[in-house]
């Protein structure tokens, strides 16, 4: 995509974008809802007409071209499916609309229903299939004719959390026995963690970061990146001392050492945010050693995630602090004073988040 944006009159659901898609890659675009996601894969799948800008497919300019014309497969969000046609004809569909019928297509269709496990449902309708199957039956309608991209629209919404983390591993293994591109949009960081090769995370219609999964939680470059993709602590306070790619930020409860990350151009005494997450924090009920960045503060919840359990402290100033560490780890309650620490790397500077409108 080079320069695609796209407006309602005076509202700007896209502002201009570039994004390079490489062949054969996952990418997830992940965002909130009016985030842009669905406008870029709409506009992609050519059901959305772009105000600006160019896609381009292997260099050449596909724009203008109807969907039809663009060999492009999509899994929408309610699959849909033709009711009154078994799953064998609704694989079938877009081979026969392409005039490839008979012997020349029930190769592609058996191989499809295997590929969905779906050979011994091949003469039922529709209805008579699970949610999980009929998600199976959009997808392998959606690669049956062998297409340049594979665009999905929040597939996995409709089904529950236990089915939605089986597919999540199917989709992977898919995806690796293809190998065509996907291009798949959620809200739910999980999915995208779990099955992209790149995640592409927007808010408001732009682009504010687009890394591996692991480069994004660990090094985002904003405070929305570090607040959408997982929990995060946000220190903030003035930036003070630097040494070996760390920056001293002190704040009102505490001081606490920080990964420069992007933030290269912040002076001494600028004002700055860093993002720690909850699992780089220990928990002590003594003193840290001294070359750790610590903060006391009471326990004021305690919230049990089974294998897990999330200590929210409360510091002096009133501020709060999240850790996570192993159920039982330490034997805490309410009111307890305790000490928080982390290492001096394990916060990292972080764009602050936009004010709204800008």
């Amino acid at each position: 995509m080079s320069g695609l944006a796209k407006r309602y009159g005076d509202f700007v659901a896209l502002h201009e974008t570039h994004l390079d898609i490489k062949a054969g890659e996952f990418v997830t675009l992940l965002g909130p809802s009016g985030s842009g996601k669905t406008t870029i894969l709409m506009s992609i799948a050519g059901f959305v007409a772009p105000s600006s800008g160019q896609i381009l497919l292997d260099g050449v300019d596909v724009t203008g071209l109807p969907p039809e014309r663009r060999n492009f497969g999509v899994v929408f969000q309610g699959y849909a499916l033709f009711p009154h046609l078994t799953v064998y004809d609704n694989v079938a569909f877009p081979l026969r609309a392409r005039g490839i019928r008979g012997a020349a297509a029930r190769p592609k269709i058996e191989a499809a229903l295997e590929m969905a496990q779906l050979g011994a449902f091949a003469g039922r309708l529709p209805r008579q299939l699970s949610g999980g199957q009929q998600q199976r039956v959009a997808l392998a309608r959606s690669l049956v004719f062998e297409p340049e991209l594979l665009l999905l629209d929040e597939p996995l919404s409709a089904l529950d959390r236990a089915l939605r983390k089986d597919f999540q591993s199917e989709f992977k293994a898919i995806h690796r026995q293809v190998g065509t591109t996907f291009i798949y949009v959620t809200h739910d960081q999980e999915e995208a963690l779990t099955m992209s090769d790149r995640i592409v995370i927007l808010d408001r219609g732009r682009i504010l970061q687009c890394a591996p999964p692991a480069e994004l939680y660990e090094r985002p470059a904003t405070e929305f990146v570090a607040g959408f993709l997982g929990k995060s602590n946000f220190l903030r306070g003035r930036i003070g001392r630097r040494a070996d790619g760390l920056a001293e930020i002190a704040g009102p409860a505490l001081t606490s050492w920080a990964a420069v990350g992007r933030q290269q151009d912040l002076g001494e005494g600028a004002q700055a945010v860093a993002a720690l997450r909850p699992e780089k924090i220990r928990l002590h009920r003594t003193e840290p050693s001294a070359d750790a960045c610590s903060a006391r503060g009471r326990v004021s919840e305690l919230t049990y995630l089974g294998a897990t359990c999330e200590v929210t402290l409360t510091l002096a100033d009133g501020s709060q602090l999240a850790a996570l560490m192993p159920a039982g780890a330490i034997a805490l309650a309410e009111g307890d004073e305790i000490v928080a620490s982390w290492a001096p790397d394990a916060a990292i500077l972080v764009e602050p988040r936009a004010e709204p409108g800008r």
